[in-house]
């Protein structure tokens, strides 16, 4: 196994300005380093940066395992249709997770634009500094009984983070798929392939 992280301020910061082009092409440029010692295939341990996989698939010859195809395979051998997303504003906003959920046969439920707001800020100030706490907790349960009550039948994680807020599946009042529990079972099964 070959990794190679970036400076996740510098991703940080170039999401926050909106410089997608910059971010691909950093995550680019690891892709093609990890490509040249020997990597057969790729696995992005993020949810948001996969909002420039193609960048990064146009790079190299190698395949990325793609997190949202992973994730739309399991809830699809769930029989789940319609799932709500909880993750980064990016990656609940921007459209690509949608967009392939779509191709899958999944409509996605959101949060509301000021719900979103604070989904984003607990991951950002909070859980990406091991901050967990008992508001928090509360509020991500309350945004998961609205998208119950409006047709999710399931939630998506999409973000690494969420599970450490809520840990145990009787935490959420619905059904949860992990993508980075789901991504990373997918990437063994894909090396032990």
């Amino acid at each position: 196994m070959l990794l190679h992280s970036v400076n996740f301020e510098t991703v940080a910061a170039l999401q926050r300005a909106g410089d997608w082009a910059a971010a691909g092409d950093l995550l680019a440029d690891s892709a093609r380093r990890l490509a040249a010692v020997g990597a057969e295939g790729l696995v992005l341990a993020t949810n948001t940066m996969h909002k420039v996989a193609d960048a990064i698939e146009q790079a190299v010859d190698i395949p990325l395992l793609h997190v949202v195809d992973e994730t739309a395979a399991a809830l699809q051998a769930a029989g789940i249709r319609t799932a709500a997303l909880l993750g980064t504003r990016f990656t609940m906003s921007d459209g690509f997770y949608h967009r392939r959920m779509q191709r899958a046969g999944i409509e996605l439920l959101t949060p509301k634009p000021a719900e979103q707001d604070e989904v984003h800020r607990v991951i950002f100030e909070e859980l990406c500094r091991n901050r967990i706490t008992a508001a928090a907790k509360a509020d991500y349960q309350a945004v998961l009984s609205g998208l119950q009550t409006a047709g999710a039948q399931a939630v998506i994680f999409g973000c690494t983070e969420i599970g450490l807020l809520l840990p145990a599946t009787e935490d959420s009042p619905l059904p949860v798929f992990d993508s980075t529990r789901i991504h990373a079972l997918a990437a063994v099964d894909w090396l032990l392939a």
